[in-house]
């Protein structure tokens, strides 16, 4: 599955950015969906994942009660919605598909390596 992510842009601080993460060549229907971004100079970070129905999400703490995702199977879509934008949230952001639907995010999903495919990123940028 080829994945598309857009929304990316320039924001201020505090303010809301929606990013989107399209697939196409297969379903995501099946797939555990997460979003890590990499800041630069720095390594890849894991934002927050959805399991494959869309009832459970992890989020890593520094984005937690801030950043929301939400998917739409029907629509083969992911969506992370971003509200509160601080500077330190700069980033290039990625999304990624994982054929893994083990129950407990909180154990595995912040793991690069169980992701298979990946976007190729959308640069957000928060200004303070």
């Amino acid at each position: 599955v080829q994945l598309q992510a857009s929304g990316g842009g320039l924001v201020q601080a505090g303010g809301s950015l929606r990013l989107s993460c399209a697939a196409s060549g297969g379903t995501l229907s099946m797939h555990t969906m997460a979003w890590f971004r990499q800041a630069p100079g720095k390594e890849r970070t894991f934002v927050g994942a959805v399991n494959w129905s869309g009832e459970s999400t992890h989020y890593a703490d520094s984005v937690k009660e801030r950043f929301t995702i939400s998917r739409d199977n029907a629509k083969n879509t992911v969506i992370l919605q971003m509200n509160s934008l601080l500077p330190e949230d700069t980033a290039v952001y990625y999304c990624a598909a994982s054929h893994s639907t083990a129950r407990r995010l909180d154990v595995w999903a912040r793991y690069q390596a169980k992701y298979r495919s990946w976007g190729q990123g959308t640069q957000v940028t928060v200004s303070s």
